[in-house]
């Protein structure tokens, strides 16, 4: 698979899971445009990375950061739009979450593929192709106690996805949700230690229960997340599509 001569725009991608996809996409021989809040790991990613690669700073649940993002990339065709930039949000009971909090989850988790999409597709939709990938997860297809918002921020990008992809599909624009299991890395090593504190038991017990829904017996690595991403856009038929990877913790 080759993406020589596109340019795919990731959102949270100076880290985890945007890094990654970041990473997989440039060695499929696309041009990189990596976007988040801070601008020290993008550089750092970019740096990483070398040619074909730069960065640009954004708030994807700020309408103004948004479309200033888009004008600064009016001489760029944007043919892949990655929308990856996401929050774990509170691990409570539903009736112990603040709703600053609810709300934070939604801005940047849905809100923000709603801004990135409507900057972003109507070039897409006049050239007559692109490929829009939201990363959703496989929570919320599942009971995950205390992590309602999360859970119905990420069940709300697949409803958008699959409605989204009926109103541009026919201008030969593919919109698909890749949702992901547990991943490996740090917002899992937070979650464990969290629920190791709520249950008064280890991090390695409240790890080991987590995993052990999963029919290989494991997390799934931020690199199979890439790897993914890039298989999805070698499917020109695959579109309003929610693909789990989830090493079979949802099966």
């Amino acid at each position: 698979m080759s993406l020589a001569g596109r340019t795919a725009l990731i959102t949270g991608g100076g880290n985890g899971l945007g890094a990654a996809i970041a990473r997989a996409l440039h060695a499929a021989g696309a041009e990189v445009v990596l976007v988040g809040r801070r601008p020290d790991p993008l550089r750092q990613v970019c740096a990483e990375l070398g040619s074909r690669a730069r960065w640009s700073v954004c708030d994807v649940a700020d309408p103004a950061s948004v479309a200033a993002l888009a004008d600064g990339m009016a001489d760029t065709e944007i043919s892949i739009l990655i929308n990856n930039a996401g929050v774990a949000g509170p691990v409570a009971r539903l009736t112990e979450i603040e709703v600053a909090d609810w709300d934070e989850v939604f801005d940047i988790n849905v809100r923000g593929v709603f801004l990135l999409c409507k900057a972003f597709l109507p070039a897409m939709v006049e050239r007559g192709s692109g490929d829009v990938i939201n990363i959703a997860s496989v929570s919320g297809k599942r009971p995950l106690v205390r992590r309602t918002p999360y859970c119905a921020s990420k069940m709300a990008v697949i409803g958008l996805t699959s409605t989204l992809a009926f109103e541009v599909g026919p201008a030969g624009v593919n919109v698909n949700t890749l949702s992901p299991g547990p991943v490996e890395g740090a917002r899992m090593d937070r979650n464990f230690r969290l629920e190791a504190e709520r249950a008064g038991t280890s991090y390695d017990a409240a790890k080991e229960s987590f995993v052990s829904r999963a029919a290989l017996g494991r997390m799934v690595a931020e690199e199979e997340v890439g790897a993914a991403v890039v298989a999805m856009l070698a499917m020109p038929g695959l579109c309003g599509a929610d693909i789990d990877l989830s090493a079979g913790m949802v099966a």
